[in-house]
């Protein structure tokens, strides 16, 4: 059984226009809303063995957040500027050569890639995943390289909103 995590990063800052899009940070908000997932991830005992970011300033703080929430290891966060403006194809081209022994893999990034990744294997599609939002997803597989060629065998997405009226 393979576990795939898509988070969307959380809530940035459009405050300093001079900022590149590149830097933004999060916002207070954005925190709290992520501790919210954190707090869901925890319920389901997820243990992520490689969490991977793109290396834009929101998306690598709420990995760093989302690991230290799940004790997983910041330094062995894998981070790249290729994530950043990868598609869900190019995104889908890092599992072809994951280890499998990682059971569990996060992938910490933007929209719309994370919503059109998502939608590859969600039975009923997403219109968008929220700043924060995460989709869960397990595949009935020992291999990594088989995610493109299957359908998830459980999915659950999770939104800080619907965490927020106890859904």
């Amino acid at each position: 059984m393979k576990t795939l995590i898509i988070v969307r990063h959380a809530k940035s800052s459009w405050d300093n226009t001079h900022l590149a899009d590149h830097d933004r940070p999060l916002l207070e908000v954005g925190k709290k809303r992520t501790r919210l997932i954190i707090a869901k991830l925890q319920d389901l005992n997820i243990q992520p063995d490689l969490i991977i970011s793109s290396s834009a300033k929101r998306a690598l703080e709420t990995a760093q957040y989302l690991a230290k929430g799940l004790s997983y290891s910041k330094d062995k966060i894998k981070s790249s500027a290729n994530y950043y403006t990868a598609s869900a194809t190019e995104l889908m081209n890092e599992f072809y050569d994951m280890p499998e022994s990682f059971n569990t893999v996060m992938l910490v990034g933007h929209n719309p890639t994370l919503t059109y990744l998502s939608n590859q294997f969600l039975s009923d599609p997403i219109e968008n995943l929220p700043t924060s939002g995460a989709v869960i997803l397990r595949f009935d597989t020992e291999t990594w390289d088989q995610l493109p060629h299957i359908q998830a065998s459980d999915e659950q997405v999770i939104t800080p909103k619907d965490l927020k009226k106890g859904v």
